[in-house]
């Protein structure tokens, strides 16, 4: 289990054997908490504040560890106590981090349901705080060939314009493709806006001859209102 235990707030008041340096050389990194595998990344604190104490702040800034997701340098910096050098190894750390999750994913993937798409994408984009649109480009067996981010900001038909969409998939050779944008609210129930581009996008592809399968928005399971985190326009009859 890796929830942080009730703790002291300094290091300096924990026996030696419970610090977290001793109880990784004796337990291993699965035994230890969130603050702790944080404090063996920081390695230093302060005169005024110890590892541990920067660990909890940096939790309790970002939410929980999978927060830290969406930080880079300048966010590192504006903790009391991580300077310049420090706050590049961290932001340096949480981009080996993003790119070793990637790498997991692309392996072999067929997208045949709106569910999978949610699987897939669902761990890029959970960091997201702005709108990201994305093109799934599929082969006639709903093979994964590319998955590519087009546009950034706010999933307007001005941002997501059919030949943004349609190059990707012309480029890589795709039969069909599946459109998918995340709302970082977390409750993927469409909008206005949502509505238009899929009927923009749907019509522009039977002109470019491309099937469009789906358009799937991605949010969290615990703010949708069906309890799913998505949006599928195929299972609402719309595509």
């Amino acid at each position: 289990m890796n929830s942080d235990r009730s703790h002291p707030a300094k290091l300096k008041d924990l026996p030696e054997e419970d610090r977290p340096q001793e109880r990784l050389e004796r337990l291993g990194s699965a035994a230890l908490s969130d603050r702790e595998l944080l404090a063996m990344v920081i390695r230093s604190g302060t005169a005024k504040k110890d590892v541990l104490a920067l660990a909890d702040e940096l939790l309790k800034k970002a939410g929980s560890l999978s927060g830290l997701l969406r930080w880079d340098t300048t966010d590192f910096q504006q903790i009391s106590g991580i300077g310049k050098i420090k706050a590049l190894q961290l932001s340096t750390q949480i981009e080996i981090a993003k790119r070793m999750i990637r790498g997991e994913r692309n392996l072999e993937v067929i997208l045949d349901e709106p569910q999978k798409v949610w699987e897939y994408l669902y761990p890029e984009v959970r960091s997201d705080s702005v709108e990201r649109v994305w093109v799934l480009c599929l082969d006639r067996k709903n093979k994964l060939i590319r998955a590519e981010s087009v546009t950034s900001g706010t999933a307007t038909g001005s941002l997501v314009h059919p030949r943004e969409v349609f190059r990707p998939a012309i480029r890589h050779g795709a039969t069909a493709i599946i459109l998918a944008h995340n709302h970082p609210s977390g409750d993927p129930t469409p909008s206005s806006a949502d509505l238009r581009v899929t009927k923009k996008i749907l019509e522009a592809s039977r002109t470019v001859d491309l099937e469009m399968h789906d358009h799937v928005i991605l949010g969290e399971p615990e703010h949708c209102p069906q309890g799913m985190g998505y949006y599928s326009f195929s299972d609402s009859g719309q595509i």
